[in-house]
């Protein structure tokens, strides 16, 4: 038994995971290659290594000849009853071949035979390693700065985080711990090319299948996914259990599932919302948190027209215009936001209908809908990538450049 070898390919197969039949056919490789060096053919040589022990032997195969004119090949009948005394003329004579017995050069070159192999089957395992991983999320360790990219050790493999897909504003110190979303992974000859992004849509539904064991067992269902990195994402769900509320199981209790993707995400919004069939209703839930008075859609020209309450209209709008910009990003539908003033105008609503409603200009919103649309005085601090979600602020502090305020008594 070879127990050198065989220890040294435990060792390689614990560490390095790479299979002993597979490094025993490089020794094997290796053998055959020496001897092509050392004799200058190798078609009649042959190696044959026994996997449980290591144990090996290398054979020239030479014909039996009454006169030797290729050494190489040829073996006189004196010397083959040497070996094997039923050898005739005309036989084939099993050759031991001493390994020990090659020059310098010949081992060397079985030796780098032997250690390409080993670099190549590292680099297809980690390959095959994180071609496993690619659509998921990985943990990894920011090492440095290279300009404006960044390098982050995600183990066995280093990955390179692009300008393109870092978060504007995210700035990361060595030795800290980040999930990254793995868009590819690409075989090179100098090993593994790992993509990885802190902007893809698909980080946040990852980092939710990990928090909520709802949506990882399949009860809940994340239908659409819109964002934009480092601000705010819009998220549908669904649920296959009619027992299970999607957004509560999303949510978690005291929003301590929620609080986590968004910490995670440093401080990114979420609003998640219920995913309907019907696109009027999946539009109107898209534009939370506005109120919405109708929404008209047409699901052959994906195109949607929606009213909103005059107050409303900014807070449906969103900060430039990234709530409606996001709701027609997650629909798939384009969308027309009018008020009601501008509904009426364009005669999309009667013209009685102000007075039907029970509202006036000068009055207000009356009736119904001051519960309705009760006005809190908060509507584009939802957007402010500078604010927390719910953070109230003043009328004063809001943006108020496309916000009608309009007092009722209720409000008095």
């Amino acid at each position: 038994m070879n127990t050198e070898l065989m220890e040294a390919l435990t060792i390689l197969e614990k560490e390095k995971n790479i299979s002993r039949d597979v490094m025993m056919d490089a020794i094997e490789n290796s053998l055959i290659s020496a001897c092509k060096n050392h004799f200058g053919t190798a078609e009649n040589i042959k190696v044959i290594m026994d996997r449980e022990t290591c144990d090996y032997a290398v054979y020239a195969e030479k014909e039996v000849v009454e006169e030797v004119l290729d050494p190489a090949l040829e073996i006189s009948l004196e010397d083959a009853e040497e070996i094997d005394s039923s050898l005739h003329i005309g036989d084939i004579a099993q050759v031991p071949v001493q390994s020990k017995e090659f020059g310098r050069i010949a081992t060397q070159n079985a030796k780098n035979l032997i250690l390409q192999k080993i670099r190549e089957e590292e680099r297809k395992v980690v390959f095959d390693q994180y071609f496993e991983k690619e659509k998921d999320i990985v943990t990894g360790i920011v090492q440095r700065y290279v300009g404006k990219n960044i390098s982050i050790n995600l183990g066995r493999a280093d990955a390179m985080l692009t300008e393109n897909e870092q978060v504007k504003g995210e700035v990361f110190q060595p030795t800290e711990r980040i999930k990254l979303y793995v868009v590819e992974v690409k075989n090179t000859p100098k090993g593994p090319k790992i993509l990885v992004s802190r902007t893809h849509p698909e980080l946040v539904k990852r980092l939710f299948e990990a928090e909520v064991a709802e949506v990882r067992d399949g009860t809940v269902e994340i239908k659409s996914i819109a964002r934009e990195a480092g601000s705010r994402t819009k998220m549908a769900v669904w649920s296959n259990d009619p027992n299970v509320d999607p957004v509560g199981a999303c949510v978690g209790m005291n929003g301590q599932r929620v609080n986590a993707v968004v910490d995670e995400l440093r401080g990114e919004k979420i609003d998640i919302i219920n995913w309907d069939e019907n696109p009027a209703l999946l539009i109107e839930n898209a534009l939370s948190p506005a109120k919405v008075i109708s929404v008209m859609a047409d699901p052959d020209e994906k195109m949607a027209s929606v009213i909103v309450p005059d107050y409303q209209l900014s807070l449906a709008i969103g900060k430039e215009g990234q709530n409606a910009r996001l709701a027609a990003r997650l629909t798939g539908y384009k969308i027309d936001i009018k008020s009601e003033t501008q509904a009426i105008e364009a005669g999309d609503l009667p013209e009685n209908y102000m007075e039907q409603m029970g509202l006036t200009e000068e009055e207000g919103y009356t009736g119904e809908y001051d519960d309705e649309y009760e006005d809190d005085g908060v509507y584009d601090d939802a957007w402010d990538e500078n604010q927390n979600p719910g953070t109230d602020e003043s009328e004063e502090e809001a943006d108020t450049d496309e916000i009608e305020f309009v007092e009722t008594e209720d409000n008095e």
